[in-house]
């Protein structure tokens, strides 16, 4: 039904003054209304349903003026639903526009100080127009009377609404007599509709629904719906109810059978021998577990719990489990290391080609320990790109250190109990990734690689990397103490390495722990070596092929590290030599050959057309494209910084999903262009007349950082004066305003990337210039350095001549 309240907001104020005029106090201190007005009572979360009765809390004070105003002159009073509960001062355009007349028939106020009244409603009215002038609200309305119940739809309604809420009151557990008996006794169907909609379990705004139909028939299919709902809902939970009561009692059952079982067995001397026997065992074994005195009591005390219980209980498992963790984790001291050096040497040198440094590292890491065993050395953080051999150099320490090797991986880890472990409160606890790791090894001399520990997350159950401070901090770590164990347990001993491709994402408190170890990506040469060495016999056994059967010469390992890769790891690498061996493997599983002899040429025929060209001398043939040199976390990278200018009004375009830092990098290459304009023979209004295009390609990849400025301020110089920068030539520095070129990072791993790229000539800041001692001898020998104070030196070395001149 539509109702509208026209009039509310549509008084001129001279007619609100009138209204308040009218109102008026009469000598018996009461408040005269209007024959159609009454008292206006705002209520929340309650519909009141004529002919029912329930009392109001009144806590507003316009509330409570407005229910003793009616009570004191004996007025009935308008009970409305306002709209949204949380208002705590409503005004008209806040209320519903129907409510119920109701008769206070108490009014009463607790001890306490709260006010109450009872309510008992008598019919449906519409609001027409509030009034003004009064304390509290009033409203003229329009009362509306209940239609007349008849036809044959209405009664057949009517038979089946008592029905059902008889049915209803049925299945509830304690329902009232009196209610029972109401309803039986109604023979009026909008008086049963009413009651029955006043006491249902259902939404505020679906009882306000129902008040405000007026129609009858509508108003018994309402409830009707509404009930039927609700009857189904008593049904499923009286059979859920039934179903958990038989299961308890089942259980009741057997637990009874087994306790007289356990009576009748004592009885003839039938004990069960089994589990005492399996309790004497488990004594034993804690007593044979050398564990320190308050673990062996804390394990003790457990197997007491233990001889008390029934082996049927949930708990007898869980208390077992736990004292199966005690016993079989590693808990005796290990021996002292007796480390060899010579040998730790030649197993580095056989495991591992190159990486000087870094082996160089490694065997002073170890001679420390064999000359202060019981020290605590530095926890050592291998940093490089995937595939340099991280992981297997922690394999060749364990090795020359003659120790097992064990390998937690915390990438994606996100919950700290996955290094502190689960409480034993929970079903299905377990000890952190940790102990679990050390139980495996069965020694707490062991070495234990925490593997991509740059990847680990944080979530809402805690940050793991927090719980790994105590884990590599020998200061405290020999009373680590494992949620799940909940007894310290000693990881001096362990020799912690971890792995990670990128330090940032690593907390500063937790890198403080470590000594940073970095490994550069390979040259072609030590990758070919790599190859030669071990990729190409992991290659043949994991392929079924002998080394006679099988060949592969020098260039066609280049070319494939050339044209097929293009990587600071070997693994695509090793991918790529996979893919040879088994179309050998192919041939002389089918008898086509005897054994198979791979050559360069070969190779398209094997991997495709080349993946990698070089790109530079393709891309820097052209005013205005330079060839820059970017670090990522996977290795060092070139990138292209392409300008381009049309007819236009000075704008610069930047594209290529840039970061901020990048962009601005653009901006002061442009601001030094033109400032440097005279100089490099540039006209001053060529740029007030052109908009100037900036892109660096592969724009799916989002770049940033300043270490592109010389290559922006070079690709833009070059674009300007129509000279084309040298092909052979990269660049990496970031530029100040004042034209100075500024050191940046990651030199060794760009230099690499350059010469990967076929680059003959990197230019460097000059404060850059200490960096080239970590460059490889190789790279250093293949490319030409040039080290820029400012970038008017990059100028002079790297634009050519203008075409014609």
């Amino acid at each position: 039904m539509s109702l509208e309240l026209d009039s509310v907001n549509q008084k001129s104020a001279g007619e609100r003054a009138s209204a308040a005029a009218a109102a008026r106090v009469t000598p018996q201190g009461t408040y005269a209304l209007p024959d159609d007005a009454v008292i206006i009572l705002p209520v929340r979360r309650m519909v009141l349903f004529p002919g029912m009765i329930l009392p109001v809390a009144l806590g507003r004070e316009a509330s409570i003026a407005a229910a003793q105003a009616a009570a004191k002159a004996k007025q009935p009073i308008g009970v409305l639903l306002q709209r949204n509960a949380k208002t705590e001062k409503p005004g008209p355009e806040d209320l519903c526009l129907v409510g119920t007349v109701a008769n206070i028939v108490r009014y009463v106020t607790t001890p306490d100080g709260t006010h109450h009244v009872i309510c008992q409603g008598q019919q449906r009215f519409r609001v027409v127009e509030y009034l003004e002038g009064y304390p509290f609200m009033v409203a003229r309305v329009g009362r509306i009377e209940d239609p007349e119940a008849a036809g044959k739809e209405i009664e057949a309604r009517f038979v089946q609404l008592k029905e059902r809420a008889l049915q209803v009151l049925e299945l509830l557990p304690q329902a009232p007599q009196e209610l029972i008996a109401g309803i039986q006794s109604i023979s009026s169907p909008g008086a049963l509709a009413d009651l029955v909609a006043g006491v249902m379990d259902i939404e505020v705004s679906e009882k306000q629904a129902l008040l405000e139909t007026i129609d009858l028939q509508k108003r018994l299919d309402g409830v009707l719906e509404h009930l039927a709902h609700r009857l189904q809902v008593l049904k499923l939970s009286r059979e859920i109810d039934e179903r958990t009561k038989t299961s308890l009692d089942e259980t009741q059952r057997k637990y009874l059978l087994r306790e007289q079982m356990k009576s009748i067995q004592k009885e003839l001397g039938e004990g069960d021998e089994g589990q005492a026997a399996e309790l004497e065992e488990l004594k034993n074994a804690i007593a044979e577990a050398g564990m320190p005195e308050e673990v062996e009591k804390q394990a003790l005390k457990e197997l007491k719990r233990l001889e008390r219980m029934s082996d049927a209980s949930g708990e007898y498992s869980m208390v077992r489990t736990y004292l199966d963790w005690l016993i079989e984790l590693p808990w005796k001291s290990p021996e002292l290391d007796a480390i060899d050096m010579a040998e730790a040497r030649r197993i580095l040198d056989a495991d591992h080609f190159g990486l000087d440094q870094v082996k160089k590292r490694i065997v002073e890491f170890l001679a420390v320990r064999k000359l202060n065993p019981e020290g605590h050395g530095p926890i050592l953080c291998f940093v490089g790109p995937p595939g340099v051999g991280k992981t297997s150099l922690g394999q060749s320490v364990a090795k020359a250190l003659g120790r097992k090797f064990v390998r937690v991986s915390l990438g994606g880890v996100h919950d700290e109990a996955e290094i502190r472990g689960h409480r034993r409160t929970y079903i299905g606890a377990l000890p952190g990734n940790i102990i679990q790791a050390l139980k495996k090894a069965g020694t707490r001399g062991c070495v234990m690689m925490l593997d991509e520990i740059d990847k680990l997350g944080a979530g809402f159950h805690g940050d793991p990397s927090s719980a790994l401070l105590e884990v590599l901090d020998p200061a405290q770590n020999n009373t680590f103490r494992d949620n799940y164990l909940a007894v310290p347990y000693d990881l001096s001993r362990v020799l912690f390495i971890t792995t990670a491709n990128v330090l940032d994402t690593i907390p500063g408190p937790l890198r403080d722990r470590m000594e940073i170890i970095q490994l550069p990506g390979y040259t072609q040469e030590e990758k070919r070596e790599i190859a030669r060495r071990y990729l190409l016999a992991r290659q043949l056994k994991e392929n079924g092929l002998k080394p006679e059967q099988f060949e592969i010469t020098d260039a066609a390992l280049t070319a494939i590290i050339r044209d097929y890769t293009r990587e600071a790891g070997v693994r695509s690498l090793e991918r790529q030599i996979g893919a040879v061996c088994r179309r050998a493997a192919v041939r002389i599983a089918e008898g086509a050959a005897q054994g198979v002899k791979i050559d360069e040429k070969d190779l398209a025929d094997i991997l495709g057309p080349t993946k990698f060209e070089n790109e530079v001398a393709l891309r820097a043939a052209v005013p205005g494209v330079a060839t820059g040199l970017a670090w990522t976390p996977v290795g060092g990278d070139i990138l292209f910084v392409e300008a381009s200018r049309t007819p236009g009004s000075g704008k610069l375009i930047l594209t290529g999903q840039l970061g901020d830092v990048m962009k601005e990098s653009a901006q002061a290459g442009l601001t030094l262009v033109k400032s440097r304009a005279a100089t490099l023979g540039i006209e001053s209004t060529s740029f007030e007349k052109t908009d100037v295009h900036v892109h660096v390609p592969a724009g799916a990849i989002p770049k940033d950082g300043p270490s592109a400025g010389v290559a922006m301020f070079t690709a833009l110089a070059s674009l300007f004066t129509e000279r084309a920068v040298r092909a052979d030539t990269a660049m990496t520095g970031e530029i100040s305003l004042r034209g100075l070129v500024l050191p940046v990072g990651g030199i060794k791993e760009k230099v690499l990337a350059a010469m990967r790229a076929g680059v003959r000539r990197v230019m460097l800041p000059a404060r850059n210039r200490k960096d080239l001692e970590e460059v490889p001898a190789e790279a250093k020998e293949k490319i030409d350095f040039v080290f820029l104070q400012d970038v008017d030196e990059a100028v002079r070395a790297v634009l050519e001549p203008r075409r014609g001149s």
